[in-house]
């Protein structure tokens, strides 16, 4: 009999169940029998994290750090009587919201059970009651809980719908002037900027975490610089790497062969010698570990390397006879 398993206690307990004399260890992770040689695959099982979707509306913001976006959220989710905890990471969050989460059950050993949402997704609430909620969090400045029940008691479940397509009307509430007006309309516009940036970074693949630091990096331009060179993220975010940013950029639709992959490729290379503990690499080694790395050809990774030396990206150096390439030193 062969047993195969990645873990030795596993095969510890095939010889207990097979005993001393039946079964003997010949190999990493194998059992076999000695006295009947039949060999029979048996396969561990394996720790498959299921992701479930839940949905609900946000009746409190109990933590929200505006610097990471980590949140934790109580929500009155579909198919539960009580209230349930979420945590995740938002850009903005407030009461009143409509979240639609992805990610799966936890159970924390002091706050007990949790969803835990990779991909966070909200949208204006749409119910009065969650719209006067959603106004009376301070989210829109200039409102609050009175201006938020006037605002509910004038207009009803089109309280956005005025704000967006007819915000003169916002005057006839008692109580809003210009001024307050105008700052309405500058918050939900901020706001709506907001939620674009994120449906545009979750819709090519971008978690909620990482989409939260891409949107404090970058602000309203976000998608500019995610359309125009996503790889910027692997120099300008701390915790997103080359590969992340050549991820996304695929889900851009920017081919293996674009000059600005490629340039972003050469300082991924140094900084792959560099981790080994290299200053830099001979030129005739860094252009076939590109190669290696990128996945296309010399001739692309030479114009590329020239750009990169023209800009001042990368430096060309010489050690002794031999011709080195190296990033540029901070301070230098």
């Amino acid at each position: 009999m062969v047993y195969r398993s990645p873990c030795n206690s596993i095969g510890k307990l095939a010889r207990l169940a097979l005993g001393p004399k039946v079964a003997a260890r010949i190999g990493p992770g194998e059992v076999k029998s000695r006295a009947y040689g039949v060999p029979i695959e048996v396969k561990p099982p394996t720790d498959r994290v299921v992701s479930e979707v839940l949905a609900g509306l946000v009746e409190r913001v109990t933590f929200h750090n505006a610097e990471s976006g980590f949140c934790v959220l109580r929500a009155k989710a579909r198919g539960h009587r009580d209230l349930v905890t979420v945590i995740g990471h938002a850009a903005v969050i407030s009461a009143g919201e409509w979240i639609t989460a992805t990610g799966e059950w936890v159970n924390d050993r002091n706050h007990g059970q949790q969803f835990k949402a990779r991909f966070l997704r909200t949208v204006p609430p749409s119910s009065a009651d969650g719209i006067e909620k959603y106004l009376s969090s301070g989210m829109i400045r200039g409102g609050g809980p009175a201006c938020a029940k006037k605002l509910v008691r004038a207009f009803g479940e089109n309280v956005f719908d005025v704000i967006e397509a007819t915000p003169d009307r916002l005057r006839e509430v008692d109580g809003i002037g210009p001024v307050r007006a105008a700052s309405i309309l500058a918050a939900w516009a901020e706001q709506k900027a907001v939620r674009e940036i994120m449906v545009f970074l979750h819709s090519h693949g971008v978690g909620t975490a990482r989409a939260v630091r891409i949107y404090k990096t970058y602000g309203s331009d976000a998608i500019q610089v995610m359309t125009e060179n996503p790889y910027r993220l692997a120099r300008d975010i701390r915790g997103i790497g080359f590969k992340t940013a050549d991820a996304i950029a695929m889900k851009l639709g920017i081919e293996k062969t674009a000059i600005v992959r490629i340039r972003a490729g050469i300082s991924y290379a140094l900084n792959e010698a560099m981790d080994d503990g290299h200053c830099g690499l001979p030129t005739a080694e860094l252009g076939p570990l590109a190669e290696k790395l990128l996945e296309v050809p010399q001739e692309l990774i030479r114009t590329a390397l020239d750009l990169e030396l023209q800009d001042g990206a990368v430096i060309a150096d010489r050690v002794a006879e031999t011709e080195c390439i190296s990033r540029p030193v901070i301070g230098r």
